[in-house]
This record gives C-alpha cells, structure tokens and sequence, in this order.
C-alpha cells in the first residue's frame, strides 16, 4: 500500500507537535508496511528518509495551464469568459501560445510557462499564498506520484489534498490536529481559517481527530457527520538515549514548554507559580517557547514581582529539550483547548511527573498525570507543591508514568489507520 501524504514540517525543523506527530504516524506506518511519500512545502535535506520518502515542493515544476482552483468549492462561484488572456505568461510566451491556438495545435512542449515555487514553509504573512500554491504542486505531484490513498496533515495541506484527490480520483483522508476552536477560542473564529477546515472536513472520505474531544467539536462546529469521523489518539516515539537528570542549581524547576499562545494557557502558568511561590520561594519557573503572547506575559512575570524566579528560554527543539526536562522536577500544561498534547508524552518518557489540564486529549490516555481544569490555579499550585515536597508522590507518577507512555506506541496507531486506509481503498 502506497500513501500520498501532505504536511507542513517535519523533524528536525519544526515549530510544534504537528511536525513531531507527523514523524511518528510515518515511522508506524513503515513498520506496519506501508510506504509514504510526504510532500512538505520545503525540505531542508537533513530530514529522516529511511523508512519514508521526503518530496520537496520547492523542487517540482508546475504548470499553471492545469491548475484545479476553478473547480474548489461549491460555495464559491466561477463566470467563465472567452477571452485570449492566459495568466503567468510573458509577452513572447503570450504570442505563442495564441499562435498554437490560432493553428489549431497546442503542443505542451511548446510551452514555456512551467515554473517552480520557492515555498518558506513557515507561517508567515504570505500563508494563505502559499497553501493555494501548494496545492497547484500537490495536483501536478498527484499526476506523477503512484499511490493508493491520500493522506493530509491540518488546514493548511486540505486545499492540496483535495487537489490531489480530484486529479488522481484515489481516497482522501484528514487528519484534525488543531481547529480553529483551539487556537482562538469561541468568539475569535477565523472564518477563513474555519471555512477551509470545513471544506477539507466535507471533502474527505474519512476525518481522523486526534481526540473524542476533538471528535465532538469536528462534528458539534463544523457538521461533519459522526460516522465519518474516527478518534486516532496520538503516541510518542521511544527515545534510544537516556535523559540524564542535571541542572546547575539547588531550587527546584517546573516547567512549560509549548507556544506561548491564548490556547496554550501561559498565563496561567503565571498566575499558578505566583501561588506557589507564596508557600515556597525556593521554587525557578521555566517557560520555554514563543509566540503572541510573550509581551503580556512577560509584564504579568513583573507585576508579581517574581521576575528572579521565572525564565524564559526562547522556542526549543531536539536535544535541548531533553536538557530541559533533565533540569525539570515537574512538567506543566495548562491548555484551555488542547486537542491531545505530545509534550506530557515526552515528558514522562525523560522521567518527569506531569500536572496537565482536564481540557486536553491527551487526557484520555493517561491515567498516571495529575488532571485539573486549566483556569483552576489553586488546584494547579496543590499539584505542583505536592509533586515537589512529597518524594513518594512524584516517585510514584515518575514509575508507573514512564511506563504507561512507554506502551504508546505510534505502531498501533498506524496499525488502527492502515486498518481505515483498507477500508476506503
């Protein structure tokens, strides 16, 4: 079996657990025997292709002649017009091409239109530029690539998927790692954003959320029918080292790791270590990412007064999070909306108890992690006291979690989605 899969990043250059998420379900599905060919808007070269395939989008010629965007939605309406305009073409292009049509011959070779995309593969102000451009790619790559089934990773890969899906006429399938419901909250929604996500949603052939959490909102908000929708909980890769536990100074150290984002609850972390620190002053707080909402937070941290115990390191990745959490005495996320939450699952692995938020999907599967609802920050504090001056307390969750997560494999989640892939086939 052969998978046409799109996502956005992929380790070791990532900005979230998406890219992470991405790499394990690949790695599963090569040991359960199924080959994929991940498509991402810009491969840097360094990317892990023993078990899989890396395409770069960067790299493949596209001709604009074929591109699928006049035949996208139904909610959009097309007036076509007899006209010897053709777009992306210069002067001496133009002229030929009207000469072809003028004699009645239009040969593809004759054209030279055909272009590469220089894809950021970022997210920056020209996104939505490149997610249409993208799947321009995704349609030109799904003439050449052989495969059985489609597979697409988020709202940003859906428009390629679907492109794909209309020109090779094989199963898509969408994977829901995020909504718009998680990141911006109720009365935030970006419609854009939102009515792409529907739109990959009603055109798929199958919907994989990463939660039942996620499952309720796919189709309590977007009207997705239940019977299309299937829960895939995440997993965590085995690290093959040993975290080794060091750190160069006496107080203890809690930890947040994650984008410093409305939906992520950084401020309150904040909020939660002020309580703590009022009951015990030798405690160092560590916020370790970035985003949106670092000024805000970093004012709160002053207010309070506990500037000399909080830092911020900045977005890490690879090795320099497994330092992290060998310095961490306990892990914290707070979330409001978390649809599952790798970072607990790292955690755990390099041995540290965590306190995570009742409103998270990787609630489901844990049973050895403290739970509390994200904007209770007593509860939090109690949590985080408890794990750091009661020894039998964090021993306990550091055994038996290590070995819970350990059982989280991304090969039984690829075996549950070969299984949905066989179906559709």
């Amino acid at each position: 079996m052969k998978v046409l899969m799109f996502g956005w990043e992929f380790p070791p250059h990532i900005a979230g657990g998406l890219g992470t998420a991405c790499y394990g379900l690949t790695k599963g599905l090569a040991v359960n025997g199924v080959d994929v060919a991940f498509v991402m808007p810009k491969a840097s070269g360094d990317e892990d292709q023993s078990l899989i395939k890396i395409i770069n989008a960067s790299d493949v010629e596209v001709d604009p002649r074929f591109s699928p965007f006049f035949q996208q939605s139904g909610e959009t309406t097309y007036i076509q017009v007899n006209s010897r305009l053709i777009p992306y073409v210069g002067l001496d292009d133009y002229y030929n091409v009207i000469n072809q049509i003028d004699s009645g011959v239009f040969a593809d070779g004759a054209y030279s239109g055909k272009r590469k995309y220089e894809f950021s593969g970022r997210y920056g102000s020209n996104l939505m530029q490149e997610v249409d451009r993208y799947a321009e790619v995704a349609a030109e790559i799904a003439r050449h690539e052989q495969f059985d089934i489609i597979h697409a990773h988020d709202w940003l890969t859906y428009k390629a998927g679907i492109a794909a899906k209309k020109v090779s006429g094989k199963p898509l399938v969408v994977h829901i790692h995020a909504t718009e419901y998680d990141r911006s909250g109720e009365n935030n929604i970006n419609d854009i954003v939102y009515g792409l996500e529907r739109y990959g949603m009603s055109e798929a052939d199958k919907v994989c959320a990463v939660s039942d959490l996620t499952r309720r909102i796919v189709i309590e908000k977007y009207n997705i029918p239940a019977d299309k929708v299937v829960t895939l909980h995440n997993a965590v890769v085995p690290n093959d080292k040993v975290v080794e536990r060091s750190k160069n100074v006496k107080e203890k150290i809690v930890t947040f790791l994650g984008r410093v984002t409305f939906q992520k609850g950084p401020d309150y972390f904040v909020e939660t270590a002020k309580k703590v620190l009022d009951k015990d002053p030798d405690v160092r707080f560590v916020l370790a990412g970035d985003g949106d909402m670092m000024p805000r937070v970093i004012e709160r941290v002053a207010e309070l007064g506990i500037a000399d115990r909080f830092h911020f390191t900045g977005f890490l990745r690879g090795e320099d999070i497994d330092k992290m959490f060998g310095m961490s005495d306990v892990y914290v996320m707070p979330s409001i909306s978390e649809p599952f939450g790798i970072s607990p699952l790292e955690a755990m692995r390099a041995g540290v108890p965590v306190v995570i938020s009742k409103q998270s999907g990787v609630a489901e599967v844990l049973q050895y992690a403290i739970k509390v609802d994200f904007w209770d920050i007593n509860a939090t504090a109690d949590a985080i006291y408890g794990l750091l001056h009661y020894p039998a307390l964090s021993k306990l969750f550091i055994k038996n979690g290590k070995e819970e997560v350990d059982h989280l494999k991304w090969e039984n989640v690829a075996r549950k989605l070969k299984d949905i892939y066989q179906q559709l086939i």
